[in-house]
């Protein structure tokens, strides 16, 4: 199951995600039958990155200039969430 997210930039800071997020995943674990959960945030997405190693997700992987957005090329990284951690 892929997670996607997004918050305006008037709420950043705030914690919110972190929680958002803790949340969704207890309840897709709880509700689905699925044994893993996923997210691609852009390479330069630092915030969001930290929002899903706290959340207990780990990069799997980078893909080197993979999307391109507004001109330039991007990374796109993979992280994972498995339902035994």
């Amino acid at each position: 199951m892929e997670l996607g997210y997004w918050l305006a930039e008037c709420y950043w800071g705030q914690g919110i995600m972190p929680r958002v997020i803790a949340q969704v995943v207890d309840y897709a674990f709880r509700t689905y039958d699925i044994t893993r959960i996923f997210a691609r945030p852009f390479g330069n997405n630092k915030s969001s990155q930290r929002v899903l190693e706290k959340a207990g997700f780990i990069r799997e992987a980078c893909f080197e200039k993979a999307i391109y957005k507004n001109g330039e090329y991007q990374d796109e990284l993979y992280y994972g969430l498995r339902r035994e951690r």
